[in-house]
């Protein structure tokens, strides 16, 4: 089989295709052909050292995978050949074949393709966590999604939009706003020419009640001061490069909350809580309450590429690889 290899930390020119040996399920596994494997930011930022995780060399990036079941392990009980399955591999989704365990198995709700379900779970589950448990959206308040053109920023907004918020997509092109309109944002900032602070205060009546930041760097301040009394600013990422410096009395003055948002950590802590998360969102995606787009599909081949393309900010909406 195909897979994409990282053999060394640093540029991405070290990520190459190599051919392996088809993979064989242990106890309690499963091998999945993959249909689909979602590219993540954070997936980039792996293989050049520079996440807070830093896997040993060689290694198989890529953690979220589509796919059907193609072998079946001694004690894998309630998996069967041919089941439509999505999984969090961790490592390992960019091949033609991926091993998991049968416990991180979840069917694929029948409305959605592989691809879809294959960019699921690390952009809705975030989402779905940061606007259910690290705070309680409540109908009508107004979301401030900075990136919404971006992977988090289009399930932020599709997963707000679907607990009755009222959402302000911010982004920087024209291609990545649209995107954002079309998962149901009421109203658009193009924060690279307009003021976000002034604009996210017009458009919503004097401050927004919830900040979605993906993106740090300079919007983040304005927003953070765009956000009305009470409001909650919700650290997703640094996807600018940059870590935002704010200035804490705009916290105080107006007895703002500044939220940390890391779905993945809270996974390794609370597997149980976790789990009745992911169901809640295979329940809105297969009720119809969520609409995960159709994401670009690109070839195994193009990983680096791909990867590169999401740490500089040049995509729009989610990626997956296709073999």
């Amino acid at each position: 089989m195909r897979a994409i290899v990282c053999r060394e930390l640093g540029s991405l020119e070290n990520v190459a295709v190599e051919e392996r040996d088809p993979l064989v399920p242990g106890a309690g596994q499963v091998v999945i052909d993959v249909r689909a494997a979602g590219v993540n930011y954070v997936d980039g930022l792996m293989c050049q050292g520079r996440y807070q995780i830093t896997p040993p060399t060689p290694f198989v990036p890529g953690g979220e995978v589509a796919g059907e079941v193609a072998a079946v392990g001694e004690g894998a009980i309630g998996a069967e050949v041919g089941d439509r399955v999505i999984a969090m591999t961790g490592f390992g989704a960019f091949a033609e074949q991926a091993v998991v365990s049968v416990l991180s198995l979840l069917p694929i709700p029948a409305r959605l393709g592989f691809g879809q379900a294959a960019a699921l779970i690390q952009s809705y589950s975030t989402a779905l966590f940061t606007l259910t448990r690290r705070t309680q959206v409540a109908p009508r308040e107004w979301v401030l999604v900075l990136g919404a053109g971006g992977g988090i920023g289009l399930a932020m907004t599709d997963v707000a939009v679907a607990l009755g918020a009222r959402v302000i997509a911010a982004a920087s092109t024209a291609e990545k706003l649209a995107a954002a309109s079309a998962m149901g944002a009421e109203a658009t900032i193009a924060y690279e020419d307009e003021d976000l602070k002034l604009r996210a205060r017009e458009l919503s009546g004097g401050g927004v009640d919830v900040v979605i930041d993906s993106v740090g760097g300079p919007h983040s301040e304005p927003a953070l001061r765009a956000t009305r009394a009470l409001g909650r600013f919700c650290v997703i990422g640094f996807a600018s490069g940059s870590i935002a410096s704010v200035p804490l009395n705009q916290v105080l003055l107006n007895n703002r909350t500044v939220v940390g948002v890391d779905w993945g950590a809270w996974t390794m802590r609370a597997g149980d809580e976790h789990r009745v998360l992911l169901g809640e969102l295979l329940a809105m995606v297969g009720d119809g309450r969520l609409h995960p787009p159709v994401p670009a599909e690109r070839p195994l081949t193009d990983a680096a590429r791909v990867m590169g393309e999401l740490i500089d900010r040049r995509v729009s909406g989610k990626v997956v690889l296709v073999p």
